[in-house]
């Protein structure tokens, strides 16, 4: 089986266990509209202005949103030893982290794609922006592939709904801090040249989790 191949099989297999079960991407929803509702009327009793907060609130609900989503998708992997199939299938084993974290990638800009028009509507604050998109695409894309990886390493404790957010919240820390800067300035309508440093370095971020994704897999999957 070629590596690709591998990868789409993975992909297409979370995809069709999604369609089918609805349970990872409807919490997310769910998780994330209440989240979204409950920031809006807490704030609006307290300032005046939501407007410098709501990069902030886009990437502190879309965060907690995905872990609960990375959970969810690798404790499923645990449910009648379905990890122990996907090790004995030929092929190198990062093909899993490849299919794995693309398949979570797809989960959390399903809610992104909710989540900025509910925002939008909610914070009065025009969020359709190309510039906000890709923060958010390249943002996502960092913090799934982390998030995978660290999911991977949690769901073999015995705690691992609360090992999942203390071990991925700090390492993505950076990349969080960053895209949310990212985003302001896109909002702002600052020039692309300030921005592009911050895209910069969250692309940076993208490459080191995918690429420690990519060669420690193997390891974390026999640890």
């Amino acid at each position: 089986m070629s590596y690709l191949r591998a990868v789409l099989a993975i992909l297409r297999k979370d995809a069709l266990t999604e369609l089918r079960a609805r349970e990872t991407v409807i919490s997310m929803l769910v998780f994330a509209t209440l989240a979204i509702v409950m920031f809006n009327f807490a704030l609006r009793t307290r300032v005046d202005a939501i407007r410098p907060l709501v990069p902030g609130l886009i990437w502190v609900t879309l965060v907690f949103a995905a872990t609960l989503g990375l959970g969810r998708a690798m404790s499923s992997e645990q449910v009648n030893q379905c990890i122990d199939g996907l090790l004995l299938a030929p092929g190198d084993r990062s093909a899993i982290f490849v299919g794995k974290a693309l398949g979570n990638v797809l989960f959390t800009l399903l809610v992104a794609a909710l989540l900025v028009p509910l925002m939008s509507i909610l914070m009065d604050e025009g969020l359709f922006n190309a510039g906000v998109a890709l923060s958010l695409f390249i943002g996502v894309l960092g913090f799934s592939g982390a998030g995978t990886l660290v999911a991977t390493i949690a769901i073999s404790t015995r705690a691992r709904e609360v090992i999942l957010p203390i071990l991925l919240l700090p390492v993505t820390l950076p990349l969080v801090t960053t895209a949310a800067l990212a985003t302001g300035g896109f909002l702002d309508g600052q020039p692309l040249t300030s921005i592009l440093p911050w895209l910069g370095v969250e692309l940076g971020f993208v490459v080191v989790f995918w690429a420690a994704g990519t060669l420690l897999y193997d390891f974390v999957l026999d640890a």
